[in-house]
């Protein structure tokens, strides 16, 4: 699984998931960092097979209006904590990368892991 994480989530989800063997990109890895915009991230993620993380509703306007990203998975959490997010994420990464293997758009909240059809 190859992601591209959103400026709004935390860089530090990067080494995470490099260390469960999940090749991530963010923002800040790119030349425009944070202000790179929304087009802009999902062209290398197109041209990478990357699937977009983000908190962003106008990528989810994206995804159904025009199927960019391919592959999209929301974190509709609401305000919480970085560290309260990475737990929440390595809790549920068996379940979001099988999920995603087979699904073009997942959503994952505090309690639920949903899949979009």
């Amino acid at each position: 699984m190859k992601l591209l994480i959103d400026a709004q989530l935390p860089r530090r989800l990067v080494r995470d998931f490099a260390a469960a063997g999940v090749d991530a990109l963010h923002p800040l890895d790119l030349p425009q960092g944070n202000r790179t915009p929304d087009a802009e991230l999902t062209a290398p993620a197109l041209r990478e097979g990357r699937i977009v993380m983000t908190k962003d509703a106008d990528f989810v306007a994206s995804f159904w209006l025009q199927r960019r990203p391919e592959k999209l998975l929301l974190v509709s959490t609401g305000n919480i904590a970085k560290d309260a997010l990475r737990q929440l994420i390595a809790a549920n990464l068996p379940q979001i990368t099988a999920a995603l293997a087979e699904h073009h758009f997942v959503e994952l909240n505090r309690t639920a892991l949903t899949i979009h059809a």
